[in-house]
């Protein structure tokens, strides 16, 4: 059955009081329940809810149970005071719980709220909704907030506020409408809040609190909008805080006590202040000191916020004398916070910049004389000054310099020496290291080195931070080496080295050497390296580059050589071996003088690639070629140069290392270059022997097979692509097929019954197109001198030669008559007595040469040579009664007379002779 159907008011008598029964039920076990021992249950408002909507059906009631309904709800509210003072920690985690209690006493109360015979019943009713709206304002659920507010509202909107004696009463009008502003704002319904707070202008009722109230809200509005910091909502911010100040004047003028009047002027100070921030922010800076200057003439306490905010003014109309004295003005005021002139350092540095830097450094060093200034504080302001160092410039230079002057003052040490600032100690050191960093990274070396120094002073003397302080030394050290202060660096990486020996320590001090120009020191320390727990071998490569760099090539020859001793141990290094010898002997390249040491590192090369394979050494494929040329090339050109300054004996230990290197094959090659092969054992052989003519030493007979054994493997080599020697010509170039013969031919001449080999040796060279008259009168002339002379050869090679020269379009007579010269030599000192028919021979040769030259083509001297000689030939077969032979003898020097221009004298007295001996 519906309670809609019930007509009989018996039953609605008994329904009522059934149900209040049971809300009051409830209520007693709201009342006892003890909220430590359980969770407040949602039970109980679910009950009352639904128990309360089944009551509302059965509405309208009589007076009397209406008076039962006002007592139950004022029970259950009672209930809900307790829960809350009894355990509020319980209380909060059900906090919603407790609003809907209260929500069901407030809308219980509501059913009486026509009740007769209790005073004002729709204010208590309204006072209830109120109070249950700021709950649920609290827990931000503005919906409900907001049912309840308007719920009081409608109660007492039929209340005539003119019949309103009771304070309290009308102290609920007030805060009403301003309860329902704050929540239509939380809500973004902005116009709807303002509408509200200015029909709230007329709930004042003349009372000071009244006045407060609404002007704090007026003033709670405007501060909201200012920290959102649109420029768009700084005019409305501006007319809601003028609001809270017109509030403030009209409500001092009705105040009836000394506390009305003191909180009054505080919130009119504190609207003043709030003003001025609103006209900082639209940089309206006039209007910012009017507001100060009121202030600062209705207070006898100054607020701390007024330098501040005088001083931005003052920076914002480019005054900053006036900023600055605002500033220093702070330093004699002790109520001022620490965080608001810190603050205020930050702004006034902000916008003077590096120019402010000394006038923050005297405020600053004032405040820490006349108060307590926390280290936090230090840090901000020293980081402040600091600013972005990043750059340089002049500003971070100027800024840098009042850092060093700060945080050097005996005062901020000690307020960071304390057991207690070790962290604020470590912000500071890494502060200033930082900015230190900075500055070394822009160059400016001289202002870095002051702040890295003066970051050691925040570093502990202890144990624990000796890696820390060595760090610091270091790069001082750096510092001081860019600066060219060398002993001062040293004496930091000195320092540095006692705290942490470590590579970086010992490497420093190898580079001060270097800049020092003291080679000896340098090698020195580049040899204690390796001794290092951290050595590494890249330093000995960085080493070798630094030397380089500073052109002491010494030390990088040191480095480099230390270096190698580490690739006989077999570890993994970062650099191929082959590279650092390459790199070595282009070093030491670029002094003339150091042609030995060449020949050393080469040969410590060789003895590597020997103990290696040679594409272990030299690496694989086209890089193992260009590195097996490289040495075989540089070999060879120091061998060219050392043989042109007639140093022989070294020349051929580089060509024989030459040969070596041009033979190591890589990849699929069979032979390597056997071609340079060739030459670079014929010019080994060469300098041989030319090191004994220089000498004047004889080669033993070892030396001489061993040379024997190396020319033997070069023709082994010219032979290998060709079997008919006439064609070397194409393999090798003539002068080394010269070369080659005139060595073999000098070689094979210390040798025992070889004379046959060498005249072959020589025909056979003879018979090559590329064989040159030149080459063959040096060897007739070789072949014809010292004590090791074939006659056999020399004859041959100086006949192949004439024939040769005069077979030619223009001969050479110069050299034609040095060959006939030496050929009448050489038979007449193995001829038979004076019946030498080849002698003869060749002075007939001589004289058919002449005939039909021009005057003076035939050596003129040589001619009178051969006359002179022929003629005299006569004189033994005369002696000896060989009459014909004397004649024969005479009649060849007449007729080479007759050839010679100048020689008219002698011819007279030779055909007068002649005519006369028949």
């Amino acid at each position: 059955m519906k309670i809609d159907d019930i007509s009989s008011p018996e039953l609605h008598d008994d329904l009522r009081n059934q149900l209040c029964s049971q809300i009051e039920s409830s209520i007693e076990d709201i009342e006892t329940y003890v909220p430590a021992t359980a969770a407040l249950p949602d039970s109980f408002s679910t009950h009352l809810r639904h128990t309360l909507s089944q009551l509302n059906y059965l509405s309208p009631f009589p007076n009397s149970l209406k008076l039962h309904i006002w007592k139950l709800s004022y029970r259950l509210w009672n209930a809900c005071v307790d829960l809350s003072n009894s355990n509020a920690a319980s209380i909060q985690k059900h906090h919603e719980e407790h609003a809907k209690l209260r929500q069901v006493s407030a809308d219980l109360l509501f059913l009486a709220a026509d009740v007769t015979g209790i005073p004002s019943p729709a204010f208590k009713s309204a006072s209830f909704f109120y109070k249950t709206g700021l709950k649920w304002h609290d827990l931000r659920k503005f919906e409900l907030a907001n049912y309840c507010f308007e719920k009081a509202s409608d109660l007492l909107s039929k209340v005539d506020i003119t019949n309103v004696s009771e304070y309290e009463e009308k102290k609920l009008l007030l805060d009403l409408n301003i309860a329902r502003s704050r929540t239509a704002w939380e809500v973004s319904d902005r116009n709807l809040a303002i509408a509200l707070l200015s029909r709230s202008k007329n709930l004042l009722f003349a009372f000071a609190d009244n006045y407060k109230a609404l002007a704090n809200q007026y003033l709670m509005f405007g501060k909201a909008i200012v920290s959102k910091n649109e420029v768009s909502g700084v005019n409305e911010a501006l007319k809601l805080m003028n609001e809270a100040f017109e509030l403030c004047e009209r409500g001092l003028k009705v105040v009836k006590s000394t506390g009305e009047t003191l909180a009054l002027m505080e919130l009119r100070s504190k609207t003043l202040r709030f003003l001025g921030a609103s006209h900082l922010q639209r940089d309206e800076f006039e209007s910012v000191l009017k507001c100060v200057k009121v202030l600062r003439d209705g207070e006898k306490d100054q607020h701390p916020s007024l330098s501040v905010l005088a001083m931005k003014a003052w920076l914002g109309l480019g005054r900053f004398g006036e900023a600055e004295k605002e500033l220093r003005g702070m330093v004699v005021d002790k109520g001022i916070p620490e965080g608001v002139w810190v603050s205020a350092v930050e702004s006034y540095f902000q916008v003077v910049g590096a120019a402010g830097a000394p006038a923050v450094k005297g405020v600053f060093l004032g405040l820490l004389g006349r108060c307590h200034v926390s280290a936090d504080a230090a840090i901000r302001v020293v980081n402040k000054v600091i600013g972005d160092p990043a750059g340089g410039g002049e500003e971070a230079r100027l800024r840098a310099k009042v850092v060093s002057d700060l945080v050097s003052d005996d005062r901020i040490l000690t307020l960071l020496n304390g057991d207690d600032a070790s962290k604020e100690r470590t912000a500071m050191h890494a502060l200033l290291w930082n900015c230190a960093a900075e500055h070394f990274r822009s160059k400016d070396l001289q202002t870095s080195a002051d702040i890295f120094e003066k970051s050691m002073l925040y570093v502990p003397s202890d144990i624990d931070s000796r890696n820390l302080r060595a760090k610091g030394f270091r790069v001082l050290c750096l510092c001081y080496m860019g600066l060219s202060q060398l002993d001062r660096a040293q004496e930091y990486i000195n320092e540095a080295e006692k705290l942490e020996p470590n590579i970086a320590s010992a490497f420093l001090k190898f580079k001060i050497y270097l800049q020092k120009n003291e080679c000896d020191g340098a090698i020195t320390q580049v040899q204690a390296l390796p001794s290092c727990l951290d050595f590494t071998t890249e330093f000995l490569s960085l080493a070798a580059h630094e030397a380089i760099a500073c052109r002491c090539l010494p030390v990088a020859v040191s480095s480099l050589s230390l270096l190698l001793n580490f690739y006989t141990t077999g570890k993994q290094m970062a650099t191929t071996e082959v590279v650092v010898f390459r790199t070595l002997v282009t070093i030491l390249a670029q002094d003339p003088q150091n042609d030995s040491d060449i020949l050393k590192q080469m040969k410590r090369a060789h003895s590597r690639l020997r103990e290696m394979s040679v594409e272990d050494f030299f690496g694989k494929g086209e890089i193992g070629r260009r590195e097996r040329n490289w040495f075989s090339v540089n070999a060879w050109n120091v061998g060219v140069k050392t043989g042109q300054e007639n140093r022989y004996a070294i020349c051929a230990e580089f060509f024989r290392l030459a040969s070596e290197f041009y033979g190591a094959s890589i990849d699929e090659e069979k032979e390597g270059n056997h071609v340079m092969v060739c030459k670079s054992l014929i010019m080994t052989v060469y300098a041989i022997i030319s090191d004994e003519k220089l000498r004047t030493n004889t080669l033993l007979e070892n030396e001489v097979k061993e040379s024997i054994s190396l020319l033997d493997r070069a023709g082994k080599m010219l032979t290998s692509n060709s079997t008919e020697y006439e064609k070397l010509e194409v393999i090798i170039e003539p002068n080394f097929l010269f070369v080659y013969t005139w060595c073999a031919f000098d070689l094979h001449s210390r040798l025992d019954d070889t004379g046959s080999q060498q005249l072959l040796l020589i025909k056979r060279f003879a018979n090559l197109k590329c064989c040159n008259p030149k080459h063959l009168l040096q060897i007739g002339i070789d072949a014809s001198q010292g004590p090791r002379s074939n006659h056999e050869v020399a004859i041959f090679a100086l006949s192949t030669c004439l024939s040769t020269l005069l077979a030619s379009p223009s001969p050479d007579y110069a050299s034609v008559a040095l060959i006939v010269r030496k050929l009448v030599s050489l038979r007449s000192s193995h001829g038979a007595d004076t019946i030498d028919d080849a002698t003869m021979e060749t002075y007939k040769q001589a004289y058919r040469i002449m005939v039909g030259l021009k005057e003076g083509e035939y050596p003129v001297e040589e001619a009178k040579w051969l006359s002179m000689t022929a003629w005299n030939r006569a004189a033994v077969p005369m002696r000896m009664a060989h009459m014909d032979e004397a004649k024969r003898w005479m009649s060849m020097g007449l007729e080479l007379a007759n050839k010679v221009p100048g020689m008219q004298t002698y011819r007279s007295c030779m055909e007068d002779f002649i005519a006369g001996f028949e």
